[in-house]
C-alpha cells in the first residue's frame, strides 16, 4: 500500500506542478487552490508512503515522478520541446525510479 501512495504522492505533485504553469499564465483563483490542493495531497501521501519505506528510496521516487511527469506533461500539453536528448534523459530518470523499486 506505502508504494500506491507514493505514486499517488508523485501524480499528485505532477498536478501541483501544472496548476503553477497555469498560474502563471491565468492569475485567478482557480488554478491556485488547485495548486494547493496538488501540493497538499502530494505530501499527505508522500508522509503515508514514509511511514512503511525508508526515507531515502521515498524521496528519490517522488521526486523522480514529479520530475520527469512534470517534463512529460510541459511536453505534451504546453508545446515544450520534444529534442531526443530530453526524452532520453526523462526515460533515464524513470529507470532510475524502477530501479529503486526493485531493489528496496
Amino acid at each position: 500500500m506505502a508504494w500506491i501512495a507514493l505514486v499517488v504522492a508523485g501524480l499528485f505533485e505532477m498536478f501541483g506542478v501544472t496548476m503553477i504553469n497555469k498560474l502563471h499564465k491565468d492569475h485567478s483563483w482557480q488554478p491556485f487552490a488547485l495548486l494547493i490542493v496538488g501540493f497538499a495531497g502530494s505530501f499527505l501521501f508522500l508522509a503515508y508512503a514514509l511511514q512503511a519505506l525508508p526515507m531515502g528510496t521515498a524521496y528519490a521516487i517522488w521526486t523522480g515522478i514529479g520530475a520527469a511527469g512534470g517534463a512529460i506533461t510541459g511536453m505534451v500539453l504546453y508545446g515544450e520541446s520534444k529534442h531526443w536528448k530530453r526524452v532520453l534523459f526523462i526515460i533515464m530518470i524513470l529507470g532510475a525510479v524502477i530501479g529503486l523499486k526493485l531493489v528496496s
